[in-house]
């Protein structure tokens, strides 16, 4: 065999210039020689990287296998170290080793990380053909579901539409395309009692049946018509279950609204009184008589009513009364106080009537709202100016026609001062609450809106028949030229 050229062994002997080309290599050649040691007398040739060189590992002893074992283990480090450092050039990723033992793991754990970056969360989308939950709008895929209106729904997302709570029964309401419980449904649908606060009964025929109040809207149970509920004399609402009524102790009652207004004896309605006489003098309609005014119990007002020849009262309840015949009437000249729920300490004494004019008193029935009072008041004194200016044998229709007219203009000056009517008497009535606290409380009005709603609705064919041709021929003659026309004729203007 020839020997080996110069330029051969210059090579061999110069191993620094693999170490400049890679450390890697010179580990790698290691690993070669170590591997030949291991396999005995194998004479193959091993290449280090450079297919020009190529040479014979010499046979080791027995006695070098301790050496081999650490050079192993100095080699399996410096790969894995190599390896790491050129995946963090490569990659730009940080690597950084606790200890020795994790380096292969760590190792394979870097080489399995995608190189792209990460993507955020896509929109879910349910696959086409699925069932899609008409509540949460997300796919059902196995287990319960419930199926309506032609969608399909989570048990947990069919929820009734009034209180939110998942709908469970095998029955349930709905209203257009909204699920309620029938529960529900029925707190939100049925009509309740106002009186007694429960859900309205059904008829014999299956019908709900109820009264409700033209004005006020209150709800109730026929039923309570004929049970003894009591009713307010003044506003007319039944008593319901949270409220409390107060007993005038004549077999009328009043609620607390009407009772924050009450005039209850005669020295209180004095003022009132001449506020509304004082009104009629600013309409031209000035009475030249005293006429004396009481306020008197119920049972005095009826009986001095069956004295009276020439009364025309066709309402259920009579509340006020304009005499001309002499009587002896009782009178209240002591209020009664609050007692419980009821009137107590009332003081009356009987007043003599005398004939000194063609009207001798006008009577109101006590315990009624200022307003309520005042209308009344504005009516009787009508009663008396008519026979005072010489209006004879006039017919139910126009006389109490003509007076509720009085009556109606009088509360529209009361409770909406900007209207046609003259002056508001307010300042005048000292009596009453809300003049003392200067100004009507909303309360007070919408009771005097009740009083004008009362008088323009009235059923009865003198009251509510003659106020209304009344009424029209005021509006299209004005006051004074349907007075001078029922003076002359008997008959209002057509």
């Amino acid at each position: 065999m020839a020997p080996p050229s110069s330029s051969s062994v210059n090579r061999l002997s110069q191993p620094c210039i693999y170490e400049r080309k890679s450390r890697f290599m010179k580990w790698l050649g290691k690993l070669f020689k170590s591997g030949s040691g291991r396999g005995g007398a194998s004479r193959n040739p091993q290449y280090l990287g450079d297919e020009n060189m190529v040479w014979h590992a010499p046979a080791r002893s027995v006695d070098d296998h301790s050496r081999d074992d650490k050079e192993k283990e100095d080699l399996d480090t410096a790969i894995a170290l190599s390896l790491a450092e050129d995946l963090k050039q490569q990659n730009g990723r940080r690597w950084r080793t606790d200890n020795d033992g994790n380096i292969p793991r760590e190792l394979d754990d870097s080489l399995n990380v995608p190189s792209y970056p990460p993507h955020p969360p896509t929109q879910y989308y349910p696959r086409r053909g699925y069932r899609v939950c008409g509540g949460c709008n997300r796919e059902i895929g196995y287990g319960n579901y419930l199926g309506c209106m032609g969608t399909f729904f989570h048990p947990e997302c069919f929820c009734c539409r009034a209180c939110g709570y998942p709908i469970t029964e095998y029955e349930f309401s709905l209203s257009g395309r909204d699920p309620y419980h029938q529960s529900c449904f029925k707190e939100l649908t049925h009509p309740k009692c106002e009186v007694c606060n429960q859900f309205i009964p059904a008829n014999g025929a299956g019908l709900i049946e109820y009264r409700c109040h033209p004005f006020w809207s209150q709800k109730y149970c026929p039923s309570h018509e004929h049970d003894n509920t009591a009713r307010c004399c003044s506003c007319e609402r039944l008593e319901s279950w949270n409220a409390t009524y107060i007993s005038l102790g004549d077999g009328r009652s009043l609620c607390l609204e009407c009772m924050e207004s009450a005039i209850t004896d005669t020295g209180d309605c004095q003022p009132l009184y001449h506020a509304i006489r004082d009104y009629y003098e600013g309409m031209n309609m000035k009475l030249d008589q005293q006429i004396p005014m009481l306020l008197v119990e119920r049972q005095a007002l009826n009986e001095a009513f069956v004295g009276e020849k020439n009364g025309h009262h066709h309402m259920p309840e009579t509340r006020g009364l304009c005499l001309s015949e002499e009587q002896t009437v009782s009178s209240i000249y002591r209020r009664p106080m609050i007692g419980g729920h009821r009137l107590v300490g009332m003081r009356t004494q009987p007043h003599k009537l005398t004939r000194k004019c063609e009207v001798t008193a006008i009577l109101v029935l006590y315990g009624l709202p200022r307003l309520l009072t005042g209308a009344i008041l504005a009516h009787e004194l009508m009663h008396g100016w008519l026979r005072l200016k010489g209006y004879r044998n006039l017919n139910p229709e126009v006389e109490e026609g003509i007076c509720q007219v009085l009556s109606y203009m009088w509360l529209e000056s009361e409770v909406m001062p900007g209207s046609r009517s003259a002056p508001s008497t307010s300042a005048a009535s000292s009596s009453s609450t809300s003049s003392k606290k200067g100004g009507k409380s909303e309360v007070e009005k919408k009771l005097g809106e009740f009083f004008i709603y009362q008088i323009a609705n009235d059923a009865s064919p003198a009251y509510g028949g003659g106020f209304r041709a009344a009424y029209a021929a005021v509006n299209k003659y004005s006051l004074r030229r349907t007075l001078d026309h029922i003076k002359l004729t008997g008959l209002f203007p057509s």
